[in-house]
C-alpha cells in the first residue's frame, strides 16, 4: 500500500483539482480541511488548521507528499511554517511542494500602500523562504494569477457602477486546472527546488480582463482608469508579475468565461 498523498486547502478550487489529478494518476490522497467534509470515496479528510497550528501532525503522520495549495495573503508565513514544523517531525521527512506566484521575488513591498495592494506577493516570498530553508525535500511552483480568483473580482466589481481599472497594469492568467496538471507531474516527480514559472497564453490590461467579463455576463458598467502609486506598482507596471517566456497555458481568458458563465446559464 503506498503512502497517501497530503492535499492543504484541497477543498478549494485549485485543491479539488489536484485531488482530482492525484486520484487518477492512482494515488491515495488526504486532504487537510478546516471543517468536517462529509465521507467521499478515496479520499481522507483530517480537521486540521494551518494558521492556528492545529491538527497538523496528524494530518502529515505517514504522508511521503505534501502538496500545499492552502494560502492567505495575512498568514502565508505562519501557515508554511506550521507545516515545516510537522513535517520535520515526521518519521521519514515528505516532499513538500508549494504553490507560489509569478513575481513573489521581483515585486518589493515595502510601504503601507505597497502592502495594501501587493502584499499578495511579499507574503509568497517569505513562504517560498520558510520551505526553502526547511531541510525537507521541496519543490515551488510560481503560477500567475488563476482565472477563477479574477472572476471573483470582476464579480465583486461590477456590483459598484464604475469600474476602477489601473493603467499600465497587465496580467497574464491562467487556468487553475492546468496548474493543478502541473502540480501533480511535480508531486509525483523527484525534489526540483525553484521551477520555471508558469503563465497563461495571453497579455491582458485590468481594462480588458474587466471589458471581457462585461461582454460574457451581459453587463454594462463604466471602466475608470486610475493610477496606483508605490514601488511594487512601479514594477507591475514593468511587468514584474509577468512571465513571457513562459506562456505555457492553453486556454485563454475569454474560453474560460464562456464556459464558467455558460454553465450559469
Amino acid at each position: 500500500m503506498t503512502s497517501p498523498i497530503l492535499v492543504t486547502g484541497g477543498t478549494g478550487s485549485l485543491g479539488r483539482s489536484v485531488v482530482r489529478g492525484l486520484q487518477g494518476a492512482g494515488q491515495d490522497v488526504r486532504v487537510l480541511s478546516r471543517s468536517a467534509q462529509p465521507a467521499t470515496p478515496g479520499i481522507e479528510y483530517v480537521t486540521g488548521d494551518l494558521t492556528q497550528d492545529v491538527g497538523i501532525s496528524r494530518a502529515v503522520e505517514g504522508v511521503g507528499i505534501i502538496v500545499n495549495c492552502a494560502g492567505s495573503a495575512r498568514h502565508d508565513r505562519e501557515q508554511a511554517q506550521s507545516m515545516v514544523r510537522a513535517a520535520i517531525r515526521a518519521e521519514t521527512p515528505p516532499h513538500l511542494v508549494y504553490v507560489s506566484v509569478v513575481g513573489a521575488d521581483r515585486i518589493p513591498v515595502t510601504s503601507f500602500i505597497d502592502r495594501a495592494m501587493f502584499g499578495y506577493f511579499r507574503a509568497k516570498l517569505e513562504a517560498e523562504r520558510v520551505v526553502a530553508e526547511s531541510g525537507l525535500p521541496w519543490t515551488t511552483l510560481r503560477p500567475s494569477q488563476f482565472y477563477q480568483s479574477l472572476l471573483l473580482v470582476a464579480r465583486k466589481m461590477t456590483r459598484l457602477p464604475v469600474l476602477p481599472a489601473p493603467t499600465r497594469v497587465r496580467f497574464q492568467p491562467i487556468d487553475s486546472e492546468e496548474v493543478a496538471a502541473r502540480l501533480v507531474d511535480l508531486a509525483l516527480g523527484p525534489p526540483a527546488g525553484l521551477v520555471p514559472e508558469m503563465a497563461g497564453p495571453r497579455v491582458y490590461t485590468m481594462a480588458e480582463l474587466l471589458r471581457s467579463y462585461l461582454r460574457a455576463s451581459h453587463r454594462h458598467r463604466l471602466i475608470l482608469p486610475i493610477g496606483a502609486a508605490g514601488r511594487a506598482a512601479r514594477a507591475v507596471r514593468a511587468g514584474a508579475n509577468l512571465a513571457p517566456k513562459q506562456a505555457v497555458g492553453h486556454r485563454t481568458w475569454e474560453e474560460f468565461l464562456a464556459q464558467a458563465l455558460g454553465s450559469e446559464a
